[in-house]
């Protein structure tokens, strides 16, 4: 890993850290990297240099610190289950509360030249989503984001560029829950929601046992396209 950990301050004082990814020309617009529920582990941690590698000052913030912080899970069964307990145990207005924080750190950094994107896995890619509409980000990706259904009536406060990427193998978003997600936003005409036939939660994960490096790969283009159109 090439980053390095800095610290977030939340309006009450306290501090969370959260792992931060440098272009090599230093500087660059600014990506908000939401976490898988294994934590800012590896993989997260990777997500974070490769976007910092295509130009963008990356800042992966521990979500769950409010719970244990400096989790970093791997995926064993026992990891999963433990993932699932802090799923269960998360509480996603306040983890907002802390995206909104770690957006208006990054505006005031130095680093930062133009926008700020949020990009999200599985649990961040709800949040991705719901920093669209609450944390002032410029565009969204969020990638299989779970129970993003649960928040659609908050899609009347999101104008700016999003891509959602599906799996249609997914039981945690299946392709009911999509259909209710694209009825929902049928008229952000910047919103883009891609289902990718014969794949399954956590494609894009190098090292799941449901990773498709071509749907990887696909996706990703998606994704990149959105951020520089949005952002360059």
């Amino acid at each position: 890993m090439t980053g390095q950990w800095i610290q977030i301050e939340t309006k009450k004082g306290d501090s969370f850290s959260g792992y931060f990814a440098l272009p090599k020309t230093g500087k660059g617009p600014g990506i908000v990297l939401c976490q898988e529920i294994f934590g800012v582990n590896a993989y997260i941690q990777s997500i974070a240099d490769h976007y910092a590698e295509e130009g963008y000052v990356v800042l992966a913030p521990d979500l769950f610190w409010r719970i244990e912080p400096g989790i970093k899970l791997g995926y064993t069964e026992k990891d999963f289950e433990r993932a699932f307990e802090l799923f269960g145990q998360f509480d996603t207005d306040t983890g907002m509360e802390d995206i909104t924080e770690c957006v208006k750190a990054l505006r005031s950094r130095s680093e930062i030249i133009g926008k700020i994107g949020a990009l999200g896995f599985c649990l961040g890619g709800r949040l991705a989503y719901l920093a669209a509409a609450r944390s002032g980000v410029d565009c969204a990706v969020a990638y299989y984001g779970v129970t993003i259904d649960d928040y659609l009536n908050e899609a009347v406060n999101i104008s700016v560029p999003m891509t959602l990427h599906f799996a249609e193998n997914d039981q945690y978003a299946p392709p009911a829950t999509v259909i209710k997600i694209q009825d929902a936003l049928r008229e952000h005409k910047n919103t883009n929601i891609h289902t990718y036939p014969q794949v399954d939660h956590g494609f894009s994960r190098t090292g799941s046992n449901h990773f498709h490096k071509t749907t990887a790969d696909l996706a990703h283009q998606r994704s990149i396209s959105l951020f520089r159109k949005s952002m360059g």
